[in-house]
């Protein structure tokens, strides 16, 4: 019998792993890290000091690391805690690197501390790997003879020099990442109402998803800066506020698969338009439909830029969020434990490099530092891609250096390697890792051009690191393999249950109805930050991965309930019968039984369901939760 296709296929968790997104190319932010990484190279060839050139160029790579979308005013924190963090992190290593018995403590109570920083959040938890990456590169300077004053001068020009750059835009587009995130929402809106077929729509609809949770994101964040004092802003999230009805009428008319006229799809176009140009908003149309769902969207349209204003939303002062910061660090172990599998792998591989004969052995500790972060993605999938990156970088960085190059065809080389880090950053860890290698092999080793075992030993170096997080951080570190989705899963089926109590029981007040908005956005939300969560784990060839991919199929389930919950909802504010109260209690009942199943690792019970036609659609979307979660989709531990 001839072996068919499928036996040749690829593993399941290795097609996931090399998978890139389908993020947009951030052309802006590429320009921006071209220029930032490569303009300090030009002036050094110029002025003949190549050395203090690439210490500068170094000095601005913390802010292609830790460049994200967003309003400028939170992109200026963010990018200046990682800057300062990299700089206190080189500081340390630069000015203790003559003593391996200062280096090295150094670098272990630096990676200890990091891990614990990183539990503040999003921003500082960038910041602290800044802190610790740079506090291994410091480390390396020793060898390469320089002045630590005048390395440290240099490394804080830098830091400078790509803040500069970096927030350069924001003296003349002050406000439009708001207002191209708020016009986002409308273009979704268009394409969803657009798609031709149902997986078509559910894509679109996650896309819309995404948009309005990163509209929210910026626009509070921009907000709690400013303590609503602003009036651009206020009007920007008023707006945003007041397209909620549109939203889930338009979900509705999905879910129900109506058609809708070819001029309210034209109309959520030119509502992005107005948004970005700054021009009133266009007149809506006026129609109607026997559709209740596109009838609901006619009146829905009507009410965008009538909103009511927001209540202003209080600034959360410093010493609240350090009082977070600490009760989380007592809350649990979960954050010590990350602080030891950290320290514990980042101490292993300072102690190879200290018993392994290795030419520059900080890039050993650099590498564990980079890929051990499991607030970033799977440890597995990333020291794998870390080690494929590699490969690729360390090709680029042997050509470079070993033939030589200098000059302007250097520059041009740097700029290109940096356009495709701050590419790769958002796309995939592999591709970032193959043009963050080079990158950083030129930078720490410029003067050293024409040698290529020095080059080739950074394969070397990162096997080392990779093999280290592989085995003493993933193999043999306690829990690492097995399914630990299953909590998530069961927090936003619990979540799923709130939106529909809230949204299916009448809502007799202007409170229920915004309260009842505010639980379809968490259920969306918590649904959106469960498939990051699975992607990131269905990557590992191990039970926490076999389960992820068993249990994705829940996911979908539970996306069309919430789907179907609006599409209910929007009928009922348009004159349908509501559903009973005792109808809802089964719903939310059987909901209950699945998060808890989930959470006991058991099979979920056979529960009653609403046979009614209203619901119809919601009891299909949770028999198909439940079957995904049984059978295949359970795990036993």
């Amino acid at each position: 019998m001839r072996p068919s296709r499928a036996d040749f296929a690829p593993p399941r968790w290795l097609v996931h792993l090399l998978r890139s997104t389908t993020t947009p190319v951030p052309w802006s932010r590429a320009v921006r890290a071209a220029v930032a990484l490569s303009a300090p190279l030009a002036v050094a060839f110029a002025l003949g000091d190549v050395r203090i050139g690439a210490l500068v160029s170094t000095g601005a790579l913390p802010t292609l690391l830790a460049d994200s979308a967003g309003p400028y005013r939170y992109r200026a924190q963010r990018l200046g805690g990682a800057v300062g963090a990299a700089v206190a992190g080189f500081a340390i290593g630069l000015f203790t690197s003559a003593d391996p018995a200062l280096s090295i403590p150094a670098v272990v109570l630096v990676a200890a501390i990091s891990a614990l920083i990183s539990a503040a959040g999003s921003n500082a938890s960038v910041a602290a790997l800044q802190l610790l990456v740079f506090t291994v590169l410091g480390t390396g300077q020793h060898a390469l003879g320089t002045e630590p004053e005048a390395a440290f001068v240099a490394f804080c020009a830098g830091g400078a020099w790509g803040l500069l750059v970096a927030l350069v835009g924001w003296t003349v587009h002050a406000t439009s990442p708001e207002r191209s995130a708020v016009a986002q929402v409308y273009i979704e809106l268009a394409g969803m109402l657009s798609a031709g077929d149902a997986a078509t729509s559910l894509a679109a609809r996650q896309q819309l998803t995404s948009a309005l949770n990163t509209a929210y994101d910026r626009l509070l964040t921009a907000r709690s800066w400013l303590s609503g004092r602003d009036a651009t802003y206020r009007e920007l999230l008023n707006l945003l506020s007041a397209s909620t009805p549109a939203v889930e009428a338009s979900v509705a008319v999905v879910n129900a698969g109506s058609r809708v006229p070819r001029e309210l799809v034209e109309h959520f176009t030119a509502l992005a338009t107005a948004v970005l140009a700054r021009a009133p908003l266009p007149e809506p149309p006026r129609g109607s439909s026997d559709d209740q769902a596109v009838a609901a969207l006619y009146a829905a349209l009507a009410r965008i830029g009538k909103g009511e204003p927001r209540e202003r939303r209080a600034r959360v002062p410093p010493w609240q969020r350090v009082a977070e910061w600490g009760r989380s660090l007592t809350s649990g172990p979960l954050t010590w434990i990350a602080a030891l599998r950290l320290t514990l792998c980042v101490a292993l591989a300072e102690l190879v490099g200290v018993l392994v004969p290795t030419e520059r052995s900080y890039w050993i500790t650099l590498t564990v530092g980079i890929v051990l972060k499991p607030d970033f993605g799977s440890v597995f999938g990333r020291a794998v891609l870390r080690g494929l990156g590699t490969v690729v970088g360390v090709g680029f960085g042997a050509a470079v250096l070993g033939l030589g190059v200098h000059g302007l065809a250097l520059v041009v080389l740097v700029a290109l390697f940096a356009a495709g880090a701050a590419i790769g950053k958002v796309r995939n860890y592999g591709i970032l890792s193959a043009f963050i290698t080079p990158l950083i092999i030129v930078q720490m080793d410029l003067t050293a051009g024409g040698d290529w075992p020095l080059v080739l030993a950074r394969l070397v170096d990162t096997a080392l690191g990779c093999a280290i997080v592989l085995v003493f951080g993933y193999l043999l570190w306690p829990g690492s393999r097995r399914p630990r989705v299953g909590g998530r899963l069961a927090e936003v089926a619990e979540t799923v249950a709130g939106y529909v109590e809230r949204g299916l029981l009448p809502a007799t007040t202007a409170h229920d109805r915004a309260e009842r908005s505010r639980c379809r956005r968490r259920a969306y939300r918590g649904l959106a930050d469960l498939r990051t969560a699975f992607q990131q784990v269905v990557v590992e060839p191990s039970a926490a991965g076999r389960q992820a991919a068993a249990w994705w199929p829940a996911i979908v389930a539970l996306e069309r309930v919430t789907d179907a919950v609006t599409e209910v909802v929007v009928a009922v504010e348009h004159g349908a019968e509501p559903p009973g109260e005792a109808a809802v209690r089964l719903l939310t009942g059987a909901l209950g039984e699945l998060a808890t199943a989930v959470r006991q690792q058991r099979e979920p019970a056979e529960v009653e369901l609403p046979g009614t036609d209203r619901l119809a659609g919601v009891t299909d979307a949770l028999e198909a939760a439940f079957d995904a979660v049984r059978g295949p989709g359970f795990t036993r531990t």
